[in-house]
């Protein structure tokens, strides 16, 4: 682990303290669990051992696995996945060491207090930060492991021995387990590091070496991800399959930028993202004129994480405010780096500007993007009240088809009515849910819910409309939030699991 100075644990100290308290803010808010990723990751931590057929096949083959491994023993206790306490409490530790990480590396390269502490208050303060590590959401963790291998490849590169610790390797490797945007950050902190590392007077051959043993961290990672996607679902890397593409934003990329920019703007304020349009190349030139400076590329890598929404919106997928959140981590670095070059004038610069960008990004504002956009699913969250209560008083042991691409969150709140993952057939259920798919499901489930709305319908949305005749064997009892329930028609006496009280 790096050597944090005393600086940076102090607002690390202060961030745990702030962040328990926001996530109690939002708890009693009832905002906690709002979002449906927030419900689905807990679903697929806990589906590991609580499954039709259980195994790590499970963890699943779309999202990465590392959030999920480290919530699925928890998760197994019904408190746990019920409220998401568990990982809540995992988001709001990364939440702390991401602030002591950001205010490190601005403090390691620049040696300046008070760059260090506006990068920790301007990603810190943030009202969209605040409220993701009040939740089960991923990017709290993603924060914090990219982070933190910046601050270890700065120390590498500072040091005096040519070759990093494994540490920095293996952080990297559980970096680019959690989220996606840490496969594009930690290249590009790879590069930053064995640039510095060569200005700083490591022969130009032997900067290189080091640099591509330390990238041979995240390619092998990258590589068993993709071995372990083929072995679980038959594709090296799912790319598609789980949203409707958007043409809004499909194949042009001059729109997915400004809606990326857009987004953070949002997220953030015009004042944050102008102050970063100009630190950005500011400390980047200064890391490439300057060889005592050189290590200023180091932050600049925390903001690649641009390449997963601009490559993820160029594809299709529809716009998601929240993609566009890790930029804030990667601007306030940059912003914190840029002020420190002002030396002595800079408290002159960072009191105002802090101050300016809390003004239009406001703690704990309700209003603020990531809130509206983890509330999308509240009014249907109510109305598939009337279908849980209509599953609840009829339900005869059977099993339930449901599309876990779709209904993950459903599938969690229906905990609260007693119902288990075993209950379920799902994309993970194996043969089951291929026979049942691929024909038809009556031989297996006794239920099918569907979810006929959003992006387009379901996969079993999707088939009924190609198949008129998918649920022919089943009666359409009942439904509410875009979700229908069919009970088949004569209940099978060996289908039947234990009925619940």
């Amino acid at each position: 682990m790096p050597s944090f100075d005393r600086l940076s644990r102090a607002l690390g100290v202060l961030a745990a303290i702030l962040g328990t308290f926001a996530a109690a803010v939002y708890w009693r808010a009832g905002l906690s669990l709002s979002h449906y990723d927030a419900k689905a990751h807990l679903v697929v931590a806990r589906r590991i051992f609580d499954s039709l057929t259980p195994g790590w096949e499970q963890i699943g083959a779309v999202w990465l696995p590392l959030p999920h491994v480290i919530n699925a023993l928890p998760v197994q206790i019904d408190f746990f996945y019920r409220t998401g306490a568990f990982a809540i409490a995992v988001s709001i530790v990364s939440f702390a060491i991401t602030t002591a990480c950001v205010a490190a590396i601005v403090r390691a390269i620049t040696k300046s207090r008070t760059g260090a502490f506006l990068a920790a208050a301007l990603f810190a303060l943030n009202p969209n930060v605040l409220y993701l590590q009040s939740t089960p959401m991923t990017e709290p963790l993603l924060f914090a492991l990219t982070s933190l291998s910046v601050l270890q490849l700065i120390e590498w590169a500072k040091s005096d021995l040519p070759a990093p610790r494994p540490a920095a390797g293996w952080t990297m490797v559980l970096a680019c387990l959690t989220r996606y945007e840490a496969w594009p950050v930690v290249g590009a902190a790879v590069v930053a590091a064995t640039y510095f590392k060569w200005r700083r007077g490591l022969p130009g051959f032997a900067a290189i070496h080091e640099g591509a043993r330390l990238a041979g961290y995240p390619i092998g990672t990258a590589i068993f991800f993709m071995g372990m996607s083929f072995a679980s679902t038959g594709e090296w890397f799912v790319t598609g399959g789980f949203y409707v593409p958007d043409p809004k934003l499909q194949g042009q990329a001059g729109e997915v930028y400004r809606a990326i920019r857009q987004g953070l703007i949002d997220l953030a304020g015009t004042r944050f993202v102008t102050a970063a349009t100009y630190a950005i190349p500011v400390i980047a030139i200064a890391a490439l004129i300057r060889r005592n400076w050189s290590g200023l590329l180091l932050p600049t890598a925390l903001m690649a994480s641009m390449a997963l929404p601009f490559y993820a919106f160029y594809s299709g997928h529809p716009f998601r405010i929240r993609y566009e959140v890790p930029l804030i981590l990667g601007g306030a670095a940059c912003i914190g780096a840029a002020v420190s070059l002002l030396r002595f004038a800079a408290p002159l610069v960072a009191i105002p500007l802090l101050i300016a960008v809390t003004m239009q990004a406001r703690p704990f504002d309700r209003e603020a993007p990531m809130i509206v956009e983890a509330q999308l699913d509240r009014q249907n969250s109510i109305g598939r009240r009337a279908v849980t209560e209509c599953l609840r008083q009829s339900y005869d042991g059977t099993t339930i088809m449901a599309s876990m691409g779709s209904l993950a969150h459903y599938m969690q709140e229906l905990s609260l009515a007693g119902f288990d993952l075993d209950d379920f057939i799902h994309e993970g259920s194996g043969p089951i849910w291929q026979r049942s798919y691929y024909y038809e499901p009556s031989l297996f489930a006794g239920w099918v819910l569907v979810e006929e709305a959003a992006e387009g319908g379901d996969m079993l949305a999707q088939k009924q409309k190609a198949w008129p005749q998918f649920l022919a064997a089943y009666d359409r009892v009942c439904e509410g939030g875009n979700v229908a329930l069919y009970q088949r028609k004569t209940a099978r006496p060996q289908d039947r699991k234990t009925s619940r009280p």
